[in-house]
């Protein structure tokens, strides 16, 4: 496990990065809030800029525990696309640590879902399958050189963390506020699908909000600034 820590106030903002990402996917949204004298770790997920290939989601796990167990106060915690089922988890694993959630173009898992059971696991790894699976809004904000340097950068991740079973033991996790961060897809749309039952999790939660972002699925990459204006807010 690697932490970046940066800045020091009394709340501490936990920046946890999707499938394919390390922490230095942070860097832009990092530098914002240190300018805003934010307490920031951005974690090294095992599996994901660390070179463990054997990573299984029960490390990734500990990491993220291990970065709200070590600060002096509560912990807002960020997950990003995949990495949203971390922070819920997070959740339920620290409900009296985590101070609230912010989940970025993902949803949390029920208790027994699979942590991401889409795409292809070659060789004991999901790698990143390039942009065909994420054309359209997803991709959109991303020009030729950013979305070559993406997949030049891009970890295969062990199939041990993305095969793992979900599991949420604690049913205090839904009194954490979650505020759910919608780039590729609009509040309204995210509410429809809490309503419908697509997202249970988040339907049992009892305090969820919602923050439009003009992005496609990376807007830690594509606007670094306005996500960190997002997140400072928190």
């Amino acid at each position: 496990m690697g932490l970046r820590v940066i800045a020091m106030t009394a709340e501490q903002i936990v920046l946890l990065g999707g499938l394919w990402l390390d922490p230095s996917a942070w860097d832009g949204v990092v530098a914002d809030l240190e300018k805003q004298d934010r307490d920031v770790v951005a974690v090294t997920l095992p599996g994901q800029g660390d070179g463990n290939t054997g990573a299984t989601l029960a490390d990734q796990v500990a990491a993220v525990l291990a970065a709200v167990d070590a600060a002096p106060g509560r912990s807002v915690v960020v997950g990003h696309s995949a990495a949203c089922s971390l922070a819920w988890i997070a959740a339920s694993e620290r409900p009296d640590r985590v101070a609230k959630v912010a989940l970025i173009g993902g949803f949390p898992p029920a208790d027994g879902d699979t942590y991401f059971g889409s795409l292809t696991v070659t060789d004991g790894a999901l790698p990143f399958p390039g942009w065909e699976p994420f054309e359209g809004p997803d991709s959109d904000d991303l020009d030729e050189p950013a979305r070559a340097a993406f997949s030049a950068a891009a970890i295969p991740v062990p199939e041990g963390v993305v095969r793992a079973t979900v599991s949420l033991a604690d049913a205090r996790r839904y009194d954490v506020p979650v505020v759910l961060i919608c780039p590729e897809f609009t509040p309204d749309q995210a509410r429809e699908w809490i309503a419908s039952g697509e997202l249970p999790e988040l339907a049992r939660a009892k305090n969820v909000e919602f923050v439009d972002i003009d992005s496609g699925h990376w807007p830690m990459l594509t606007r670094p600034a306005e996500l960190a204006r997002i997140i400072a807010d928190l």
